[in-house]
């Protein structure tokens, strides 16, 4: 199986705001699995700190790659 993050940045922010954002979803999502089974088609929204969905997590089949 794979574990598939995807999130948008938004451009104009400051690289360091991006960071300490990217770094509290990553935070967030980490402790938050224990709560899924982690199978293929699990998955929820990602949601920044103004509680905006800014992407998406997601269990898919590996591509055997």
């Amino acid at each position: 199986m794979k574990f598939v993050l995807e999130v948008d940045v938004d451009a104009d922010r400051p690289a360091e705001d991006t960071a300490g954002e990217l770094g509290r979803i990553l935070r967030y999502w980490g402790g938050n699995l224990k709560h899924y089974a982690l199978k293929p088609g699990d998955g929820s929204a990602v949601y920044d700190s103004q509680y905006q969905e800014v992407g998406r997590w997601s269990i898919v089949e590996s591509d055997g790659s």
